[in-house]
């Protein structure tokens, strides 16, 4: 379904409606989509779009919930979009008249994007959503999985493994959590101190290194971020970097390394020591924005390689001229991505209930993979962005339960958000023996 780009509907308002239809009939991911923003809308264009955009992801589940009790049959997916985005306005408030304003909005807008016949339910329906938004009210203090899935806007079978991991008053914190607008934060890799021009849209945070984009001001950093003078990162991606703990001279091997940010804040801390920084992931895609990012090391300093860490014989090393083992080996496993739902908002839809077992099976394979490349004496810093056991924990235990005698667990670092503050993540330090 290609974008509508005529100038009467290329509205944010509009375009948010497009992005959503193309991304319920292609399946294509949320970030994917909103990399085709025209250049030439303004920053505040720019920034409408995408929040009316996540907004309406972010909760389409609760209005889902809703209109399967008026609708015979689900609308198509323009259609749905739109009455998406009418319901996150109106799950957002706001002044007197507020409903009626979206719901006016919303029925003008399906005149031009769907059918007059598809405006008059939309006029309906739209109403109708704004009298059981305004008088819903949340679970009480014992929800069921159900009750607390509709309202919070998530999977139903994925409440249900949080609160039995963590508890119904975790379970809540994180689901509110996740219903939230993400913040956006960096890095500042200067040596210098962040220009004062800059100062009113960068803050600090209780993470040292770490800053907080003002909302707003955007674009009083974007080009900062585009020269690499700022990395944006959350704060918990630094837990498996923590763990690392470089020291000069020895040799580092990244072995998922896209996107790149953990290889290039170590770089960033290693300053000019000497030792080797390799940055290996698939060929594809992926590389091209490993090398963007290796690109920004001071002094070029990160080796990039394409090639898979699972291949035992380490034939792009090999290729590359380089060591088959490391003082220090990152691996960063692909996963469910759990901790990172609060601003990769279409992954709870996206997952399924198989998908952890999956992941876990596959994590454990490359664990198995990355512990190869380690020198004796040497360190290995499993990491995720996921919140489940499985994939955390349960993939440790069993990889040291067949590796106990080359490999011990140091230390765990572990990030949850209701208690964190920032995305959700673990890292486990395994050092191998000596011997």
């Amino acid at each position: 379904m290609a974008i509508d780009q005529s100038p009467t509907r290329l509205s944010p308002w509009s375009l948010a409606v497009q992005l959503l239809a193309r991304w319920i009939e292609e399946n294509v991911r949320a970030d994917t989509l909103l990399e085709q923003l025209p250049s030439e809308w303004s920053g505040k264009e720019r920034a409408r779009c995408q929040h009316l955009f996540l907004g309406a992801l972010r909760h389409k589940g609760r209005i889902d919930a809703l209109l399967r009790g008026w609708l015979q049959q689900a609308p198509r997916a323009r259609l749905r979009a739109i009455l998406w985005v009418a319901g996150y306005e109106l799950i957002e408030g706001g002044e007197d008249g507020h409903a009626a304003r979206v719901g006016h909005h919303a029925v003008e807008q399906t005149k031009t994007l769907a059918s007059g016949a598809e405006a008059r339910l939309v006029n309906a329906v739209v109403r109708k959503l704004g009298e059981a938004l305004a008088s819903q009210a949340a679970p009480g203090k014992f929800p069921s999985a159900d009750a607390l899935g509709d309202y919070f806007s998530h999977p139903q079978w994925l409440v249900a493994r949080w609160l039995a991991q963590y508890g119904a008053v975790a379970t809540r914190q994180l689901l509110e959590w996740n219903q939230s607008p993400s913040p956006i934060y960096g890095r500042w890799r200067e040596l210098t101190p962040v220009p004062a021009e800059m100062s009113a849209a960068l803050r600090a945070t209780r993470w040292p290194g770490m800053l907080e984009v003002v909302p707003g001001h955007w674009g009083e950093v974007e080009q900062a971020v585009k020269q690499g003078r700022l990395y944006v990162q959350d704060p918990s991606t630094l837990n498996a970097v923590d763990l690392v703990g470089l020291q000069p001279g020895e040799d580092f091997l990244d072995a998922c390394a896209s996107p790149g940010g953990k290889c290039l804040a170590l770089a960033d801390r290693r300053g000019e020591g000497e030792g080797r920084l390799v940055a290996l992931d698939l060929p594809g895609m992926r590389q091209e924005r490993l090398k963007a990012n290796a690109a920004k090391a001071r002094g070029g300093r990160i080796i990039v390689v394409a090639g898979d860490i699972a291949d035992p014989e380490a034939a792009s090393l090999i290729d590359a001229g380089l060591p088959l083992s490391y003082d220090a080996v990152l691996l960063d496993v692909p996963c469910s991505n759990t901790g990172v739902m609060r601003h990769r908002v279409d992954v709870r839809w996206r997952l399924r209930p198989d998908d952890i077992s999956k992941h876990a099976r596959q994590q454990l394979s490359l664990l198995r993979a990355a512990a190869r490349r380690v020198k004796a004496g040497g360190r290995l810093v499993y990491s995720t962005c996921s919140l489940d056991r499985e994939e955390n924990e349960a993939v440790v235990e069993a990889f040291l339960k067949e590796s106990s005698r080359r490999f011990v667990l140091e230390k765990t670092a572990h990030s949850l958000p209701w208690e964190s503050g920032c995305d959700g993540a673990g890292a486990f330090l395994l050092s191998r023996r000596t011997y």
